[in-house]
């Protein structure tokens, strides 16, 4: 029993997550605790039975005693009623063993009482006790299922991060491809439009030549009187 008190005692008088602060698995540390408890309660429970059976077992002697003394008077008084003063006598004689009996009946019930009385109440707060304590567990496995499922959306947003990451890249290649694109496109346009003015002076450049044959010719039929 002190052993079990005890228990009660570390337990009660401790904060419960700081006993969990080192386990792996709280939600089943405190699983193993509760587990624990509820077989010392079920001591208890057998403790506090077999208390409380003593007490009722003294209390029934004692109400036995106390009902022979009282037929022990009845019974001396119809023998001096009947004038058997004899009878009488032995009966208050008998009466008399059983007080000095009855005082020591009286004595191992107060006892029993009040150990009875004693192993309820410390009975009904240790159930007391164990109640909070699965109230305190149903909040732990609560914020532990919280705990997981946070790290769970920490360990998705580091991969989010990541792939937010390797987007970025992919734009900036996309933008470095564009870029490279519109350059050679540029380069394109700005050589198509060299072309376009050598193609240019290249005609007007026959033209000329075509028009100073045209001078030469009718400079020669003038000459030559046609």
């Amino acid at each position: 029993m002190a052993n079990i008190l005890k228990r009660f005692g570390d337990i009660m008088s401790a904060n419960i997550n700081a006993l969990l602060d080192k386990a792996e698995d709280p939600e089943k540390m405190i699983d193993k605790y509760i587990r624990d408890i509820e077989e010392d309660m079920r001591n208890v429970k057998a403790e506090t039975a077999a208390v409380m059976a003593t007490e009722t077992k003294a209390k029934r002697e004692l109400s036995e005693c106390q009902d022979e003394i009282a037929k022990m008077q009845r019974y001396a008084e119809k023998a001096l009623t009947a004038g058997n003063d004899n009878d009488a006598r032995r009966f208050l004689e008998k009466k008399g063993e059983l007080a000095g009996e009855q005082a020591g009946l009286q004595q191992a019930w107060d006892l029993a009482a009040a150990n009875a009385a004693k192993m309820k109440e410390m009975h009904d707060k240790l159930e007391k006790d164990l109640e909070n304590l699965r109230n305190k567990r149903d909040s732990i496995k609560a914020k532990a299922a919280v705990a997981k499922t946070q790290e769970k959306l920490n360990k998705m947003g580091t991969s989010v991060s990541g792939a937010g990451e390797a987007m970025a890249a992919f734009d900036r290649m996309e933008a470095k491809v564009d870029r490279m694109l519109d350059e050679a496109n540029a380069m394109s346009e700005l050589n198509s439009e060299t072309d376009s003015i050598d193609d240019l002076a290249a005609k007007y450049d026959e033209d000329n030549a075509v028009s100073s044959v045209d001078d030469e010719l009718a400079a020669l039929k003038a000459k030559m009187g046609l």
